[in-house]
């Protein structure tokens, strides 16, 4: 599987390692349900319950599961359909590994004439997001990501230490979330070779889609992940039990660091160990605007909020942003709570 951030272009194409290894690894997993085929509805329940109805399929590139409390599989069965549908329509304004995605041409043209709203809307919410972070939160990182998956996987023997750091230099002067004009009318990119991602923030948007839909069909029991770190919860267990979710230990990703309770909410969680450049892990995709180095304050950043958008935005924003600074980011954002894992494995709880 491509990894979303990675376009299909030449430098795509020049890749030497096998597409898995640009698979993210899961970041949570949902505890106390078996796997469903694309859509099953289970017998493990309560006598008066409604069935659990499952679905799997892919969001923007990456696994994605819905649980669903449904008395009726047919009725369920259309739901999901409208919500796969969705999934689809964001995917052809947000996915980079789609040559003819919004974002895609947007990157390619440096210029998007009418855009669709979701994509004007979220790059709003990005550039706002960018202001109150410092600049730590910026959808122009792509450039980076271009220029060490080239260097890590565009050649045979790659140099252990990274790109040259003259090359680095010139990919951070293209990072600039300022040198983005949005508007309903157009998106406009202010240099020649400036690209946009929004990995950090559209699987939590697609997340919050979703389960938008489900809750207007009158879907009250609800699971969603959409991705392999964004997840979010609507009710119960049709048992009254919360959904229990797994988070993985950034130091050993196959095992679990924390299990937690979670209903009527958002979890959201970012580390460098999901997408790797190399095996030592000193490489990564989460990259520091300020330095166009892989960002290394922590090692995972866990958010829990209302929004899945929020939620996965202010997971990247945590991670790459200095520590003394998370608290003031928090409190622009009331209710809000971080998990964060800092390099020697200690974690930190932090709220807003």
């Amino acid at each position: 599987m491509r990894h979303p951030n990675a376009p299909e272009n030449a430098t795509a194409r020049q890749v030497m390692r096998t597409p898995s290894a640009l698979s993210r690894r899961r970041a949570m997993t949902i505890l106390g349900a078996a796997a469903g085929l694309p859509l099953l509805c289970g017998r493990d329940r309560p006598a008066d319950a409604a069935p659990l109805c499952q679905w799997t399929g892919t969001s923007l590139g990456s696994p994605a599961r819905l649980l669903i409390y449904h008395p009726d599989r047919a009725a369920a069965g259309w739901i999901v359909a409208r919500c796969a549908a969705e999934i689809e329509r964001l995917e052809r304004a947000f996915a980079l590994y789609r040559t003819d995605s919004e974002l895609s041409r947007l990157n390619r043209d440096g210029r998007l004439e009418s855009p669709s709203h979701d994509l004007s809307m979220l790059l709003a919410r990005c550039q706002s997001l960018s202001e109150l972070s410092g600049g730590a939160f910026d959808v122009t990182v792509q450039p980076l990501w271009n220029l060490y998956a080239a260097h890590f996987f565009g050649q045979a023997s790659p140099a252990p230490d990274g790109p040259d750091p003259a090359a680095i230099e010139g990919a951070r002067r293209l990072v600039d979330w300022q040198g983005v004009d949005v508007s309903p009318r157009r998106i406009a990119l202010a240099r020649p070779g400036m690209g946009l991602t929004l990995n950090g923030i559209a699987q939590g948007y697609v997340t919050d889609r979703v389960t938008g839909i489900l809750r207007q069909h009158g879907c009250d029991r609800v699971l969603a992940n959409m991705g392999c770190s964004e997840i979010r919860a609507i009710g119960r267990h049709a048992d009254g039990r919360p959904w229990r979710v797994g988070l993985a230990d950034p130091r050993e990703p196959e095992t679990f660091a924390v299990t937690l309770d979670l209903c009527d909410g958002a979890l959201c969680t970012s580390g460098g160990y999901g997408t790797t450049f190399e095996p030592t892990g000193r490489f990564h995709h989460l990259f520091d605007p300020a330095t166009g180095a892989s960002a290394g304050h922590a090692i995972a950043a866990s958010v829990f909020a209302a929004s899945a958008t929020t939620a996965d935005a202010l997971s990247t924003t945590l991670y790459v942003m200095s520590p003394d600074l998370r608290p003031g980011l928090l409190a622009h954002f009331p209710g809000v709570s971080a998990l964060i894992t800092s390099p020697d494995g200690t974690a930190l709880r932090v709220s807003g």
